[in-house]
């Protein structure tokens, strides 16, 4: 049976473009790992994108995977079919941005059983206001 983990993501962006810092919570039973990271130039949808990749290149087996993000593009993209249908056409239906980061995210879940939740951005979610504190806090030990 698969474990049941939980990771709670938000990427933010000082300057859009400009410095950017994502951070990934995970959440295992009693155990919590904080990651978090920083890009120099980069926008805020990208640092959202690479904290769900980076949360789940920390597993290091199948799990099942509740994915807690205030992006609406990410959580859309997998709840609304957005991806489906970006993939029927090899990403060429509209303006799809930032498409190696989408191939690598679908890369990276593939080998679990994901359920995405969006939550409102600094809101009361607290594991969710503590990713968005990460990610500023990459920023500002970085810039």
């Amino acid at each position: 049976m698969a474990k049941k983990v939980q990771i709670y993501t938000d990427g933010a962006c000082s300057g859009n473009p400009g410095p950017g810092g994502w951070a990934a919570i995970l959440v295992f039973g009693p155990h919590t790992k904080e990651i978090s990271g920083f890009e120099p130039q980069t926008t805020n949808n990208r640092m959202e994108m690479t904290a769900v990749i980076q949360g789940f290149q920390a597993l290091t087996e199948s799990c099942e995977v509740t994915v807690y993000s205030d992006s609406n593009l990410v959580v859309q993209a997998f709840n609304s079919g957005w991806l489906a249908s970006w993939l029927k056409t090899d990403f060429k239906q509209g303006k799809v941005k930032n498409i190696d980061l989408w191939q690598e995210m679908l890369k990276a879940i593939k080998p679990h059983q994901v359920r995405w939740v969006w939550v409102k951005g600094h809101g009361d979610n607290l594991l969710n206001n503590r990713c968005d504190e990460l990610a500023r806090k990459a920023i500002t030990d970085n810039s």
